[in-house]
């Protein structure tokens, strides 16, 4: 059978998140700086493909271009993973390419309206969601093309409750509403009181869904090293947090954004994501590597046993021709 691994496509989409990350933390720079409305029309600035790059209008203009090459890379990636042949496992990358592509047009339209309309407290609100919810399309879909994926079968038995792809699934809901919470804060949208209470829950969501995979499936060094990383971006999260608050705070004496101020509050973003994306990877993993019936991610049939005493344990790998391996 012709091998379905395709390294060529997993660069290219490792290469678009990697562009989203800067994407993010333009858009980030653009509002710490304060420079969302230095420039007032679209697709143009100013009028021209280039425009005088001056105070806030070199930050604005810096998050469109970089907005428009990960777009293309978009559009190429759609295309190159659709007409690629995969397993079974990963015909869910067709879609998904496509899915990216639509968000990434839909937030170059939101983007647009910003600039056009106003609205800045809702708009930018939602062009910050709509950016996160972008970024997790592709993130999924650079693991979905991974040679891990294609070479990875299932291998551990899972007989507790809530499985654990539900419990990263919550995980993964919970960190994006409180990414809502963040943006409307930083736009004005609402105060600072439901991003607090929301930093509360995502806490309390995190340590049981960390708990929960290191119980029953602590001996697996892929869903180990997920684990340490989703702790790892955790816990330097919530020193930002509470940096970048201190620095908001301080802020409110200031006439111009200070660098002490644009860094934390961007690195604030910036950790966000990268929460996000750990979180991400984590019921990813446990898709990949924990069958359960009727799921897309865990077509191919293996023995399991499950361990006496516990939720989970592994089981003999089983490799197919299919697999990549």
């Amino acid at each position: 059978m012709q091998d379905t691994q395709h390294p060529a496509i997993y660069r290219l989409a490792f290469l678009t998140s990697c562009m989203t990350v800067l994407l993010l933390m333009a858009g980030a720079l653009v509002t710490s700086n304060f420079a969302a409305d230095s420039v007032p029309d679209w697709p143009l600035a100013y009028h021209r493909i280039i425009p005088p790059l001056i105070g806030g209008i070199r930050y604005e203009f810096a998050h469109r271009v970089i907005a428009a090459v990960v777009s293309l890379l978009t559009l190429l990636l759609a295309v190159v993973v659709s007409r690629a042949r995969w397993k079974s496992s990963t015909r869910v990358a067709h879609r998904l390419g496509w899915t990216a592509l639509l968000l990434i047009v839909a937030q170059a339209l939101l983007g647009a309206f910003r600039v056009l309309e106003g609205y800045p407290a809702i708009s930018a609100t939602a062009h910050a969601t709509l950016a996160q919810i972008y970024f997790i399309s592709i993130v999924s879909l650079t693991v979905l093309v991974s040679p891990w994926w294609q070479r990875t079968e299932p291998r551990l038995a899972e007989s507790g409750s809530p499985r654990l792809v539900t419990a990263g699934s919550i995980t993964t809901f919970v960190i994006v509403i409180q990414l809502i919470l963040g943006a409307g804060f930083r736009h004005g949208a609402w105060g600072i009181l439901p991003h607090l209470i929301g930093f509360l829950v995502v806490t309390g969501v995190i340590i049981w869904a960390a708990r929960l995979a290191k119980n029953r499936f602590g001996s697996d060094p892929d869903i180990r090293k997920s684990v340490a990383l989703l702790h790892a971006t955790f816990g330097v999260q919530v020193l930002l947090g509470f940096a970048a608050y201190w620095a908001v705070e301080k802020a409110l004496t200031d006439v111009q954004p200070t660098f002490t101020y644009v860094i934390l509050t961007v690195a604030h973003v910036l950790g966000g994501a990268l929460l996000l994306a750990a979180s991400v990877l984590l019921t990813l993993k446990a898709a990949r590597l924990i069958p359960g019936p009727g799921d897309e991610f865990a077509l191919v049939p293996v023995p399991v046993s499950p361990r006496a005493g516990s939720g989970g344990a592994h089981a003999p790998n089983s490799h197919t021709q299919g697999s990549g391996a």
